[in-house]
């Protein structure tokens, strides 16, 4: 066990360890998720996460997982096998690895059996395995299932299990385990973190911008990569958010000079939060044609609140007659030019904010295969038209990956398209369109 010694009441050093326990992670059924959540809520509680392991469903390497990670971490936090069957080992191998008798908790019974009377369903006796714990241990209520957390210490170390379910372990986690370690394991100061998020713009670009900013140790800066954006992350430690903002406000101040031109957003912003943000200010509606994205770019408009205010409608004109019947797109263009072109992208967008009544009409046309494709027009080739106040313009693309990254990545760049002219029109930098 690694000793510890107090400095100013706090604890320098807490670090903990990540145990996710269950073989459908390792035959990859599923994707682990819950490393990621745990990790970020103890980032913000200024608690390290120095090793992750995953272990199947297995009682010798559970065993061997949890005696590793307890040689070198404060707090160990395992996650999945809490469950009532008999590969659900996790309580089991716990009492085993601190030398504990598993014994049944009178509150976690209660519990358990509360659960089932909730949901007006009887309980099966295998669920009475779910109030064991390791002698002197205490709970974790569960308020979304029926399996109790355990919270079992060992001198001034702590085995802190948790079910699989993800939506029950984030509430646990939130209203149960970061208040404990808040007040048995202080750290010498919390983490306070500022994310940036930036498009058209890649990684590596982006982090000679910022080079110098890469070497800090306090605030550290931190950039990320992914589904077809980039994300700065900004984290200072300090005792408390007075002097974290102290730190972290300058170096964000910096960044925004250097590459505000492909800042969107901050937080949990979006592409498409953004977009609609830019919308509302500027007073504009918004209508979409979509033909390759077959109507991802409207689910995701519509998957922000409140953006009733701002988009019309949309239509998934996926063949050359919808495009004609639904848009008002000249047959002789297609016939022509081809669906995936630039003339046809430009009548839809027309046609979008004529048809809806649209102060902006938005459409995308192209070929996300993985058929499909041609010579001079390739799998990943895409059309993104964009008009407003009768004046259209149009961006071609070439975009690689699968048919759902294609398409995930078609939605990114039009969102930001919309995005980009309607924070100038908000600023009276470019057209004002008519209704």
């Amino acid at each position: 066990m690694r000793s510890k010694r107090r400095i100013n009441g706090f604890q320098p050093g807490v670090r903990a360890e990540l145990v996710m326990i269950g073989t459908e992670m390792l035959l990859g059924e599923i994707i682990d998720t819950n490393a990621a959540r745990i990790a970020e809520r103890l980032a913000g509680a200024g608690i390290h996460v120095y090793f992750k392991t995953t272990v199947g469903d297995n009682w010798t390497r559970i065993a061997a997982a949890l005696s590793q990670a307890l040689t070198r971490a404060d707090v160990v936090i395992t996650s999945g096998g809490l469950g009532p069957t008999d590969d659900d080992l996790t309580r089991e191998v716990v009492a085993a690895v601190l030398g504990r008798r598993l014994v049944e908790h009178p509150e976690a019974m209660r519990q358990v059996e509360a659960w089932f009377q909730r949901q007006n369903r009887p309980m099966s006796p295998s669920n009475r395995k779910q109030a064991l714990v390791p002698e002197g241990s205490e709970i974790i209520p569960n308020r979304r299932g029926t399996a109790p957390g355990i919270i079992a210490r060992r001198g001034e170390q702590a085995v802190i299990c948790l079910p699989g379910v993800p939506h029950e372990l984030e509430a646990m986690m939130d209203e149960t385990v970061l208040p404990f370690l808040v007040r048995n394991f202080s750290p010498s100061g919390r983490l306070w973190s500022r994310v940036l998020k930036f498009y058209g713009i890649g990684e590596s670009a982006l982090a000679e911008l910022l080079q110098d900013l890469l070497t800090m140790d306090n605030p550290t800066v931190a950039t990320y990569a992914g589904n077809g954006e980039v994300r700065v992350r900004i984290t200072a430690r300090a005792a408390d958010e007075v002097g974290a903002r102290e730190l972290l406000e300058p170096v964000e101040r910096d960044i925004r000079n250097r590459a505000g031109e492909f800042l969107y957003g901050t937080g949990d912003d979006t592409l498409e939060s953004a977009a609609g943000r830019a919308l509302k200010a500027a007073g504009w509606t918004l209508a979409v044609a979509e033909s390759c994205t077959g109507g991802l770019i409207g689910s995701r408009i519509t998957s922000v609140p409140g953006s009733s205010d701002y988009f019309a409608g949309g239509a998934v004109a996926y063949s050359n007659r919808a495009k004609v019947d639904l848009l008002g797109v000249p047959a002789g263009l297609l016939d022509q030019y081809g669906a995936v072109s630039e003339p046809v992208a430009r009548a839809m967008a027309v046609g979008a904010a004529q048809r809806l009544g649209a102060h902006v009409g938005l459409a995308v046309t192209g070929i996300a295969g993985p058929g499909g494709g041609t010579a001079d027009k390739p799998v990943g080739l895409v059309y993104i038209g964009l008009a407003v106040g009768g004046e259209a313009e149009v961006r071609r693309y070439q975009f690689a990956g699968d048919r759902d990254r294609v398409r995930w990545l078609t939605s990114q760049a039009a969102l930001d398209l919309v995005r980009r002219r309607a924070e100038a029109g908000a600023q009276g930098l470019g057209i004002s369109p008519g209704a």
